[in-house]
């Protein structure tokens, strides 16, 4: 459900049942003469449309102002929108803070953004990784005083941590394709314009593929629907494995 669209019923329900929440993270940026600049974010909004299809999920209004940065081309008439990480923590940590205040505990932040890098990380998925852990230890000393964690009530942690118990899964931060995806990881090339074109082929327009003239966007005329297709697939299984009840 669209969180925006929900009854406060619906969202004691959703706490009740510890539904997944879903914050579709991500970037205005360049990304060639031929495709729409929020591609990155549309692509986790998109999906996460499919599998609100399949499954119960509370999907928040997306997040699209991520540190893009300058490195594809300069703003000017490009699109690119730079919000930088500094200012991005402190913003996600009241988010998801506010969100285990609401009662949720099951967070779950998705980006496709420089996720080729995403186990080292970069500047947009690092700033709310950090968040989500400063909004847990926040949140967690606000409910339960200072030395909770040292607190004879925490004995059994290292069990059921081991067990797979664990509140610093409250929130986490995943890619939207993980490493091991047999798809074309590229910006603007074949495998983004493909997905595009599965996804939001109105967010593509051939007709302008002949205006790039940069290298990563050199293969995005091969691009296919079909293909795209294969990519969504993949994101689909990845998402039914992280976003679990």
């Amino acid at each position: 459900m669209r969180y925006e669209l929900m009854l406060p019923h619906q969202i004691r329900k959703a706490i009740a049942e510890n539904w997944p929440v879903a914050l579709p993270l991500g970037v205005l940026e360049y990304h060639g003469e031929h495709m729409a600049v929020g591609m990155d974010t549309l692509a986790v909004v998109k999906t996460l449309e499919l599998f609100e299809k399949e499954r119960d999920v509370v999907i928040l209004p997306p997040f699209y102002y991520g540190a893009a940065s300058y490195a594809v081309a300069p703003p000017e008439g490009s699109g690119s929108v730079q919000v930088g990480g500094t200012a991005l923590a402190p913003f996600g940590e009241e988010l998801f803070y506010s969100l285990l205040r609401i009662g949720f505990r099951n967070i779950h932040a998705i980006i496709h953004h420089q996720t080729e890098n995403f186990a080292a990380g970069m500047p947009t998925d690092l700033a709310f990784k950090t968040a989500g852990r400063q909004a847990i230890f926040r949140f967690l000393e606000k409910e339960r005083g200072e030395g909770w964690w040292g607190s004879q009530a925490m004995a059994a942690y290292y069990a059921e941590h081991a067990e797979g118990s664990n509140f610093f899964n409250w929130v986490q931060v995943h890619p939207l394709m993980s490493a091991d995806m047999k798809y074309p990881f590229d910006h603007a090339g074949i495998g983004e314009t493909s997905l595009m074109l599965a996804l939001c082929p109105e967010a593509v327009d051939a007709a302008h593929f002949g205006d790039n003239k940069s290298w990563y966007t050199a293969s995005a005329p091969e691009a296919s629907a079909e293909l795209g297709q294969k990519g969504v697939a993949m994101i689909m299984d990845h998402l039914r494995a992280i976003l679990r009840i």
